[in-house]
């Protein structure tokens, strides 16, 4: 008897090393602005900015390309944050009474940001532990520290600003008041002028004021001037001021807030103004914070601003200060993604070095620099290579904008906006939101920032874009079944776009329309500037949404689906070609339409019970592949799949599928259309074919007769269905790709006449990779024999959502490359195949599977990359290449003081340390250091570091600005002799009757 000895399948070690050179799974880099920023920070000597959100999350921004990120464990919001100037240590405060010390840290030639220790501020900050008497620790007496600054001059000395407009200038050295100011105002905040001769208060009611600050007295009656420069009529509160010095002798006060509380109580806005000129910057949403860029160096006379960078809810904005009329300064990075909903994505890999400067040249002229100054947040050192190809990520919006952005390296830099409301007549005309306000009006609005939350007509919102790199043509298609073909031109131009309809139901009886109507367009010439332009409007009828849209520019076609169906044109002889309707007899809601689509309960629960009955008696069907049919039954038995019997136990990798009613709602819908040349009517003849993929598992495949290049305008292209085939699951189908005799993707048009790509193989069998939402499976061509297959559903409940074939090459051997499919799934897996084997190669976890609109949002590169939403303004960029990764590689120089880790060597890691002596901050090492933003930058924040400091939970200025170092020992003296302090105080204000807003007990 033969005994037979079967070795069990391994791991190939010669294999899995190949591997670990093609694969490897990074999140690099979030493209965007921040989402829910809640706080704002700047270094002037180093030249970084930083911003903390509600989330938790800390990014430093300098020079492009140099970005580091950080995220607090707790997920809380930062309320404050301030640079340790010109060190690289940041602190973050958060709303759960934590305080964290962030540092850059040098490690493998590049800078990283690492958290290095956190601690809990026990009770309210500065108040439970201090020593203050029991009839001020409520703090009602004089109302909650507002601000906290430091003087200009003298870091001895705190400005100290309490919530009922008492303001004193506190002297560290001595332990006693040097100056006291009586305001009588509900105060908000406080700013230095330069020489610290000066100071300026701003209040609730909308009004600030300027005190000198005179060795002649110890108290201040009276301020010099006091002006409600928005007035007379009742005001908001001026939550924030600044003050900065002019060699030219006007100086500039910059606050936010103010603004009339009837009229324009709801605007969001931040004022500048200088000598006789006045400026109210409008914004589209509230106003976080803002600083200036300004001479902090001690030698430096004059603050002379340079730039204005304010953060709003929505964008950041830098005001150019140095050049009339005070212009936006260009942002190379930050730039607001979400400034319209973004709707969809598109990217294209190896960008035409002349199609990138024409979209550039384009973008330029549409947006003429007007600032005269480059951009102001600057520091550090980008040690990036420069990218060894150019990326284009373009995202359609719900405005009917594409923007293109320059996806090559770290920063995400808007080039261009292509702009599709205007060939329209819209519900509401569209706006230029950027329209100026007359001299006239009062105040002198002045919009600024490009985020606007509105649009004039849902319909307009783009659904599909595809591009030819090579031709400069691209197709839009948006909500209400526009398909718009476009031309890049160099030159502006007026003409006329052509308009022709196709009716996708075909005459089909008993089907109405329910849904939006169709957007009309405007009659004669029209004017286009420089860019891509218009030349025909293609209207699909019923003018529901485009499902697919797919562009031949070599063929002069392309193809569009909706719910209905889809069609085929010519755009050069503006001629359709071919209209199919999808539509099953049973799908109602897809004459509803997206924008009123109502599902009856009675309808789905008919519809799961004709599931359940007919998954019964699933397996017990086979089909028999000799019964004289057709050629599509044949087709059609060719691609079906083999049902499993009931009484085989399935194991838990192959889990069994269950067929989909042929019945089910929108199964009519367009996934998705491919153009290829290949064998579609037998095996010696090629030819130019189209492919067809519906939601109910139905694939078209046609042959084309299209004209060779010399006879596009006598021929008409003609289209001949080849293959009708029925998955037998019905799984919608995802994607189709034919594959050469190799086993390799076809090339896009134009590339291998333009020697870009090797010509594919037609001397082999072709094959068709059809993707469902439930298995991969490779069929031969022509005949539709299934060669192999994937079941992804072997995971409970797995369904594909994106794939893209992907170019995979080696980091150890340039030369060597493979093909492979990536696919995410529904549980936010990403899966990667070999090509065309389907051999599973590695399986990453990416995105959480409850984020439904970032898995719908991803779309993968060509060479190994993908993009997803993480928020409506952000996309988080992953890399499945070990070789082809995008990432921050940058350094930042800086000089550390010896041991200025705020906290004992003894301690590791991030511990919470405990408190003594109610010293709620850092406990400090030998040496001054500096807790907050300093070096001259007063205006930066002002903070709390006072007994009284955080009182009240609507104390809304309270941060610390720092022109020098506080030790730790000097807080400890001034929270010691604070009862000391209050008694000083107390006594002051009972010698004056004229100061009625302190309440003495």
């Amino acid at each position: 008897m033969m005994k037979f000895r079967f070795r069990r399948q391994g791991n190939d070690p010669q294999r899995e090393k190949i591997k670990q050179d093609l694969f490897a799974f990074n999140k690099t880099v979030e493209h965007g602005f921040p989402n829910q920023p809640s706080s704002l920070a700047y270094d002037p000597k180093l030249r970084i900015m930083a911003i903390g959100t509600k989330s938790g999350a800390v990014k430093i921004y300098g020079a492009p390309g140099v970005e580091f990120t950080g995220l607090h464990k707790e997920t809380a919001t930062v309320t404050q944050m301030h640079f340790l100037p010109g060190q690289g240590q940041l602190l973050t405060l958060l709303d759960d009474n934590t305080l964290h010390l962030w540092g850059i840290f040098q490690k493998d030639g590049y800078s990283h940001l690492e958290e290095t220790h956190s601690f809990l501020l026990p009770g309210r900050p500065g108040f439970d532990s201090a020593n203050v008497p029991d009839d001020y620790r409520c703090g009602k007496a004089l109302g909650p520290v507002e601000s906290l600054q430091e003087h200009p001059q003298d870091p001895s000395k705190i400005l100290i600003g309490y919530s009922r407009g008492l303001v004193v200038i506190w002297d560290q050295s001595t332990r006693h008041i040097d100056h006291l100011f009586l305001g009588n105002q509900q105060l908000e905040s406080l700013a230095w002028e330069r020489s610290g001769s000066i100071l300026v208060s701003s209040h609730s009611d909308g009004s600030y004021m300027i005190w000198s600050v005179s060795d002649d007295s110890a108290r201040t009656l009276q301020p010099t001037t006091s002006t409600v420069p928005y007035g007379p009529f009742p005001c908001k509160a001026i939550n924030k001021i600044l003050w900065r010095t002019c060699e030219s002798g006007s100086h500039f006060i910059i606050f936010s807030g103010g603004m009339p509380r009837a009229s324009y109580g709801d605007r969001h806005c931040v004022t500048v103004l200088q000598g006789q000129t006045l400026v109210t910057l409008d914004f589209t949403s509230r106003v976080i914070d803002f600083f200036t860029v300004y001479n902090t160096e001690p030698k430096d006379e004059y603050d002379n601003p340079s730039a204005l960078v304010v953060l709003v809810e929505e964008e950041l904005v830098v005001i150019d200060l140095q050049t009339p009329g005070w212009p936006t300064v260009p942002a190379p990075y930050l730039a607001p993604l979400h400034s319209s909903a973004i709707t969809c994505s598109y990217h294209i890999s190896n960008v035409p070095l002349k199609l990138w400067e024409r979209i550039l040249s384009a973008g330029k002229r549409q947006s003429p620099q007007l600032a005269s100054m480059n951009w102001p947040i600057n520091g550090g050192k980008n040690l990036a290579q420069e990218p060894t190809q150019r990326g284009l990520l373009l995202t359609g919006h719900e405005d009917g904008t594409v923007r293109f952005w320059d996806a090559s390296g770290v920063s995400l830099r808007p080039l261009y906006k292509l702009g599709t409301a205007n060939i329209f007549q819209t519900d509401c005309e569209h706006a230029d939101s950027l329209n100026q306000a007359s001299e006239e009006e009062w105040p002198p609005f002045h919009k600024v920032g490009c985020f606007d939350p509105y649009s004039d007509d849902p319909r307009l919102g783009i659904q599909k874009i595809s591009l030819c790199k090579y031709t400069a043509k691209m197709v839009v298609a948006g909500t209400a079944g526009q398909v718009l073909v476009m031309e890049l031109s160099d030159e502006k131009s007026e003409h006329q776009v052509s308009v022709a309809t196709m009716d996708l139901l075909q005459d089909r009886e008993g089907f109405t329309w329910k849904g939006h109507d169709q957007l009309s367009p405007k009659n004669g010439s029209l004017a286009f500037p420089p860019g891509f332009q218009p030349t025909m409007l293609v209207q699909c009828l019923p003018p529901a949404a485009v499902t697919a849209v797919t562009l031949h520019s070599e063929w002069n076609l392309v193809a569009f689906g909706t719910s209905h169906g889809f069609g085929l044109f010519d755009y050069h002889r503006r001629n359709p070609v071919l209209a199919r309707c999808t539509l099953h007899p049973n799908d109602s809601l897809a004459m509803e339409g997206p924008l009123s689509r109502v599902k009856s309960l009675k309808k789905s629960l008919r519809q799961s019970f004709r599931r359940i009955r007919k998954s019964r008696v699933s397996g017990k069907k086979r089909t028999n592949p000799n019964s004289p049919n057709s050629k599509v039954q044949e087709a059609n038995a060719q691609l079906a799949e083999q049902a499993c019997p009931h009484d085989v136990e399935m194991t838990p990798v192959q889990r069994r599928i269950e067929p989909r009613s042929a019945d089910d709602s929108l199964s009519g819908v367009v996934r998705c259309l491919y153009f290829a040349d290949t064998f579609l009517r037998d095996a010696t003849h090629h030819g130019p074919t189209m492919w067809a993929g519906t939601n109910s598992g139905s694939v078209f495949a046609y042959a084309l007769e299209v004209p060779s290049q010399e006879k596009f305008s006598e021929r008409a292209v003609e289209a001949v269905l080849g293959k009708e085939v029925q998955l037998m699951h019905r799984a919608p189908v995802v994607s189709i790709a034919v594959l050469d005799g190799r086993g390799s993707p076809l090339p896009e048009p134009y590339e291998v006449s333009r020697d870009l790509a090797k010509a594919p193989d037609m001397q082999g069998s072709h094959s068709v990779l059809i993707s469902s939402e439930e298995q991969f499976k490779v069929f031969t061509l022509p005949k539709v024999s299934a060669k192999t297959k994937f079941k992804l559903t072997a995971h409970e409940g797995c369904r594909v959502r994106k794939v893209a074939l992907v170019t995979f090459t080696s980091v150890a051997f340039e030369d060597y490359t493979e093909n492979c499919l990536a696919c995410l799934t529904n549980l936010g897996d990403i899966h990667v195949f070999a090509v065309p084997s389907l051999r599973p190669q590695v399986h990453y976890d990416c995105i959480r599977k409850e984020d439904i609109s970032g898995i719908a949002s991803c779309v993968f590169t060509k060479y190994g990359q993908g993009f997803y939403l993480i928020s409506p303004s952000e996309f988080e960029r992953f890399s499945l290449s070990a070789r082809n990764i995008t990432e921050p590689l940058c350094s930042l120089d800086f000089i550390r003081p010896h041991d200025t880790t705020c906290v004992s060597n003894d301690y590791k890691g991030s511990p919470k340390l405990s408190q003594a002596n109610g010293t709620h901050v850092l406990p400090a090492s030998e040496g001054n250091h500096s807790f907050v933003d300093g070096a001259g930058t007063p205006e930066h924040s002002q903070a709390a570091l006072s007994p009284a400091s955080i009182d009240s939970p609507n104390s809304t200025d309270t941060t610390l600005d720092s022109t020098a170092d506080i030790t730790v020992e000097e807080v400890k003296d001034f929270l010691s002799s604070s009862e000391e302090a209050e008694k000083n105080l107390r006594n002051i204000a009972e010698d004056d009757t004229r100061s009625p807003g302190i309440l003495i007990k």
